[in-house]
């Protein structure tokens, strides 16, 4: 009986629960019929409202997008950042790189990345401190006082003193260790009164003497064991230095080393973090040197080069060339065509067509031919430089002057356009470097000076030619360049005894001798003074119009190119190719986005 009601029992709720879930499942149907079904169908109706609602809400989303990226674009950038390889190719040889023995392009270059000097010509081609903080002269104008910097480092992290420098300027003026900066220094002596402090004596007043301070300074510590005569030769120089400068040596390497015509020399270098101008931002610098300029303009196309230096003019291919930037650093130097005035079978040691030369010369018309801008050259010293006097600047273009010029010196038979005097024809020779720029510009001189009745000879020479004929003297007329700097001091160009053979320089291309000229550049550079100097230029000023050794023509320019920008390297005036390095600390080539504050 027990068992039986049981089941009675489980039965009974079996039953309900089924129809509790049946009663469920009729509720769930008809909650779903009132409250889904029912207002779906009322939503119908008004479908164009939540299409439309919906559009605008898609609308508006996608406005906020745009906005916030060109809000991103205009708070950000894109600008050169720090790091990356820095690849600058040159033509010419690598020999060198002790700054007192450096003599080629690439070796100046070389050199200025390793090596620093007490001073650097500034962007205003006035000096700045680079291993010293500043100096003085004393009231007699012969005792230079130079002060360095404190805790100054060699690259081996050995401090650089005073000793250092007294090392340097003793081993450039003594005879056996032949360096080519011998002949400035003669007579100074050189003492350091305290590790930080260098003393000059001059043994005459020297006005320029400071510009002579930008040399590189050489570790005494780690080559004082040689001889004077052994350091020319010591592996230091080339595959060994060790400077103060923003980059150190890492290694070099050699390409087509047996093949001197098609040879490439890579030399690479690293930041020094301890450089007193701060550590420079590019991982590595290499110099890679070239034997020819086909060589140089494939690499820098092909985008295997940062920067190409160009010594001659590139294809104007590589410089329209998508993403190549143009510098030209306007040099402080002159180029001019120097006549040789002491030729006595020659006819340009006659001063009349010397000139009648320079008024038949159009020099702006050659100016607005060549394919940078500069500044003409009319006078020994540049525009705008200490002791520049446009009063005694050269004849401006004069066709007719230039002929009745000639006529009244006698060169009057004219046969083919040219003029003759006792049966000589007024014939000569222009000498110049073989590269685009010098074609054009003797090709324009030779069109010019033939509508005076001047027959013009052309030679142009390959780079190993025209310095031997340069040094020996040998030409009637150059156009050629001469590194003027800052200060008026042209003594080397123009006084007299540099034209004689003797002299270790010879830098007097014209040969021009004039007593009242040697003794005003003889005193313009001894006076302190700056007033005092302009005074005593002058002289030299009205001789050197007077004889026409000379046709100015223009400023030169260093084509600095780079395949794409190059962050914090700035256009301007150079004393030398290699001050582009000064603040090569600075140089930045890697891009990136940069946030900037509104």
């Amino acid at each position: 009986m027990r068992t039986k009601r049981l089941k009675l029992i489980w039965r009974k709720r079996i039953r309900k629960s089924q129809r509790q879930v049946e009663d469920i499942g009729s509720l769930a149907e008809d909650t779903i019929d009132n409250q889904v079904l029912d207002r779906l169908e009322r939503l119908l109706p008004v479908r164009r409202f939540v299409i439309t609602w919906l559009g605008g809400m898609l609308l508006l989303i996608a406005f906020v997008f745009v906005q916030f990226i060109n809000l991103g674009s205009y708070y950000q950038k894109l600008q050169t950042v720090p790091g990356g390889i820095y690849i600058e190719g040159s033509q010419g040889t690598y020999t060198n790189a002790n700054p007192i023995y450096a003599s080629t392009e690439a070796d100046n270059a070389i050199s200025s990345l390793i090596f620093a000097g007490l001073f650097k010509n500034g962007p205003d081609g006035n000096l700045q401190p680079d291993l010293a903080s500043g100096y003085s002269v004393s009231s007699n104008g012969k005792i230079y006082t130079v002060t360095l910097k404190p805790d100054l480092k060699w690259q081996d992290n050995q401090p650089l003193t005073s000793a250092d420098v007294v090392y340097t300027f003793n081993t450039i003026e003594n005879p056996d260790a032949q360096s080519p900066l011998f002949s400035d220094w003669q007579g100074i002596s050189v003492s350091a009164t305290s590790p930080n402090t260098v003393t000059f004596r001059l043994p005459d007043v020297l006005a320029s003497f400071p510009y002579e301070l930008t040399t590189g300074i050489i570790p005494k510590h780690i080559l004082s064991n040689l001889s004077p005569i052994e350091l020319k030769a010591a592996d230091f120089n080339t595959i060994h230095p060790v400077g103060a400068g923003p980059f150190e040596w890492k290694t070099i390497q050699v390409i087509n080393g047996n093949d001197p015509t098609n040879e490439e020399v890579q030399v690479a270098l690293k930041p020094f973090a301890a450089y007193n101008g701060g550590q420079p931002k590019l991982d590595e610098f290499i110099e890679d040197v070239y034997a020819n300029s086909d060589q140089l303009v494939s690499a820098f196309n092909n985008g295997n080069l940062t920067a190409m230096v160009a010594n001659s003019e590139p294809p104007r291919s590589v410089e329209d060339k998508p993403g190549v930037q143009k510098h030209n650093f306007l040099l402080r130097a002159a180029t001019m065509v120097f006549f040789k005035t002491t030729e006595n079978t020659g006819v340009l040691n006659d001063q009349n067509v010397r000139t009648a030369l320079v008024e038949a010369a159009n020099v702006p018309d050659i100016i607005s031919k060549l394919d940078f801008p500069t500044k003409q050259v009319n006078e020994p010293l540049l525009m705008g430089q200490l002791g520049y006097d446009p009063n005694y600047a050269q004849p401006k273009f004069n066709l007719a002057e230039a002929k009745q010029t000639l006529i009244n010196d006698g060169w009057t038979t004219i046969k083919d356009g040219i003029r003759y005097k006792n049966n000589q024809p007024l014939s000569f020779t222009l000498t110049a470097a073989n590269n685009s720029q010098n074609t054009l510009v003797t090709k324009l001189l030779k069109q010019q000076w033939k509508a005076a009745g001047v027959d013009l000879n052309i030679e142009l020479l390959d780079p190993i030619d025209l310095i031997s004929a340069l040094n020996q003297h040998n030409y009637d007329a150059i156009l050629s360049s001469i590194s003027i700097g800052v200060d008026p001091d042209v003594y080397v160009y123009w006084d007299s005894a540099e034209a004689d053979i003797r002299s270790n320089t010879r830098l007097n291309f014209s040969e021009f001798s004039n007593a009242s000229a040697d003794e005003s550049l003889q005193a313009g550079r001894t006076r302190l003074n700056p007033a005092l100097r302009i005074i005593k230029y002058q002289p030299f000023l009205q001789a050197w119009q007077q004889a026409e050794p000379a046709l100015g023509l223009y400023q030169p320019r260093l084509l600095y190119l780079t395949n794409g920008p190059v962050g914090n390297l700035e256009p301007e005036e150079l004393t030398a190719t290699s001050d582009r390095f000064n603040n090569v600390q600075n140089w930045e080539i890697n891009q990136a986005k940069v946030t900037i504050k509104p």
